[in-house]
């Protein structure tokens, strides 16, 4: 359970991800369309919400990495894509077999992701703004 000051989100995910960055905001876009069960909520690790959770997980809030919170616990880097993409629809659950390779070899290649990508992808310079059908879905 999240709680952020009188929204507490039970039985839900909640995604934080650098809400500056083109490759986030495409991820955030396509876990949206493929959230089979409405189960996932976001914040952009740089909003007032992203910096309460952040600040109540003891979360360093850099954005290189999206994090991830269920059940009142944090998950980051690949940990953290891995557990997203196993809710999600269609053959995607299957890419969660990669969490049988050691952490630190799979976060080694998310870094390489994430320190590269403003130079592969870009960034933007204010955080996305949700559209008004999409609007619940962040926190």
């Amino acid at each position: 359970m999240v709680k952020h000051q009188n929204i507490v989100l039970e039985n839900k995910g909640v995604i934080l991800f650098d809400g500056v960055c083109n490759l986030c905001n495409t991820s955030v876009q396509f876990i949206i369309k493929r959230d089979k069960s409405d189960y996932f909520r976001f914040a952009a690790l740089q909003s007032d919400t992203g910096k309460v959770i952040t600040s109540q997980y003891g979360i360093s809030a850099n954005g290189s990495s999206v994090i991830l919170i269920e059940n009142e616990k944090m998950y980051s880097e690949s940990t953290a894509a891995l557990r997203i993409a196993k809710k999600l629809r269609g053959l995607w659950p299957l890419i969660y077999l990669f969490i049988i390779i050691p952490p630190p070899i799979r976060n080694w290649f998310y870094r390489i992701v994430a320190q590269s990508r403003y130079k592969w992808f870009g960034r933007r310079e204010e955080c996305m703004i949700p559209s008004p059908e999409l609007l619940q879905k962040f926190v």
